[in-house]
């Protein structure tokens, strides 16, 4: 399997796979993209958690709506061109400022590292 995060407010446009883009008449179904209802916060915006199949090499990205953030406000589209593995994915979540599930719409985990690491 292969992991991305995707922030709130974005959404899958188009997925690639080794030919180019992916056909589902060829391919006989849809690429495997799973939301998993697992987050992170990064500079205090969330990102959720996708796994997709080992066939996908690549995958656009295009916003669903405006953001507030100004840093992200003229991008339209992203292409990922590098997605991650369970390896990365894991190092990604335990170096998130905070992890949260989909139950809450907020972060359940907000313990800073320090604080972390003396509750274990």
């Amino acid at each position: 399997m292969k992991y991305f995060f995707l922030a709130e407010g974005w959404r899958v446009a188009r997925v690639w796979d080794s030919a180019g883009i992916w056909d589902d008449l060829v391919q006989r179904r849809k690429p495997l993209l799973e939301r998993i209802n697992l987050g992170i916060v990064e500079q205090g915006e969330a990102f959720w958690l996708y796994r997709t199949e080992e066939a996908v090499v690549m995958v656009e990205v295009k916003r669903t709506e405006q953001s507030t953030n100004p840093a992200v406000q003229g991008i339209a589209q992203v292409l990922l061109k590098r997605l991650i593995d369970a390896r990365e994915t894991l190092e990604r979540l335990s170096g998130a400022e905070s992890v949260f599930n989909a139950g809450e719409h907020q972060p359940a985990i907000a313990l800073s590292r320090e604080q972390s690491t003396r509750t274990n």
